[in-house]
């Protein structure tokens, strides 16, 4: 059932699916470079890391970067997903542990790589400092610091859910909705926009009620649509965080119903994040143009994950639902 939801919520989907023409290349790049980070990886296990095609992901998000930016998005990305690995497989991190990751992390991300960063150690550290060299040499103090703070926020929400399955605490849905929204790392994903296109939006327009509201709506939406395509994985794993598990538990309902009420609330929220994007007001000539990029990130990021969730071989251990051409495609 999950998969026929999920193809049938891409097909309902209005948003255009992009592809960087450089996220191929890209991906063969990250292939021969993780080896040189030391992680703890055999062969099949760096195959999986392969097949996950983290670089098509930040292609499909980023269509636009050029290909020195979208290996640092790339990079940065598989930094993330192993950082979720480390929190939420089966040898999970202790919440204390999780929280110390975060605590060093954030100390490398506002001071630089010179200093010790505790709770950071080994191949993580190293991935994150070459992945963070270019942005913290090239973008200003402001943009370190949103980035820094997004990034704790979202590590915030990792140790949170960390903390609730330890002490075996299930959330309801209004609540995992809200850490959902933190875990994603989707607030992440839209600070790099300013990165890729060199426009900056003033904190009183980043921050606009609309705008924000856009913005979480994209979250859920990509969040939501990765809880369908991951569920098999959640239910042994998750402790209820995942939004088909939440709501079955607080309906009272069977899993094969929740999928059906979350795929509802997808597409209510998708109507609600076009008819929001279609009416944003304008901010000036000066702004406007920097607006309509972020917002098309935004947008990309829900589509690209839709894409990127159904190509990837992350969430399946048949495969991907949807091969992915051999050839990426040029931006559109």
């Amino acid at each position: 059932m999950p998969d026929d939801v999920l193809r049938s919520l891409r097909a309902d989907c209005p948003i255009p699916p992009r592809l960087s023409p450089y996220a191929d290349r890209v991906q063969r790049w990250l292939d021969d470079r993780m080896p040189s980070v030391g992680l703890p990886l055999d062969g099949p296990a760096l195959d999986r890391l392969s097949r996950a095609r983290f670089a098509r992901y930040a292609g499909r998000l980023y269509p636009q970067a050029t290909e020195p930016d979208l290996r640092v998005i790339a990079a940065l990305f598989t930094w993330f997903f192993l950082v979720d690995d480390a929190c939420d497989g089966p040898d999970r991190l202790h919440p204390d542990q999780i929280m110390a990751l975060r605590h060093g992390t954030l100390r490398l991300l506002r001071d630089g790589p010179r200093g010790q960063h505790p709770g950071l150690t080994g191949p993580l550290r190293r991935l994150l400092v070459r992945a963070w060299r270019e942005p913290r040499r090239r973008m200003p103090d402001r943009w370190r610091e949103q980035f820094a703070d997004a990034v704790g926020h979202h590590l915030h929400g990792v140790w949170q859910e960390a903390v609730d399955k330890t002490a075996g605490r299930p959330p309801g849905v209004a609540r995992y909705v809200e850490l959902r929204r933190a875990t994603s790392a989707a607030y992440v994903s839209y600070s790099l926009i300013e990165f890729v296109t060199g426009r900056a939006l003033p904190d009183a327009v980043y921050h606009h009620p609309r705008l924000r509201e856009i913005a979480d709506l994209g979250n859920d939406l990509l969040s939501w649509y990765n809880d369908i395509a991951s569920l098999e994985r959640d239910r042994a794993t998750s402790g209820g965080h995942n939004l088909v598990l939440a709501l079955a538990a607080e309906r009272g309902v069977g899993v094969n119903a929740a999928v059906g009420l979350a795929a509802e609330r997808w597409r209510a929220a998708l109507r609600r994040f076009v008819e929001l994007r279609a009416g944003v007001p304008s901010f000036g000539p000066a702004l406007d143009e920097a607006v309509t990029e972020h917002l098309d990130g935004v947008a990309a990021a829900v589509r690209g994950t839709i894409e990127w969730t159904l190509e990837s071989a992350r969430y399946r251990k048949e495969g991907p639902l949807v091969d992915a051409p051999d050839r990426a495609g040029a931006p559109s």
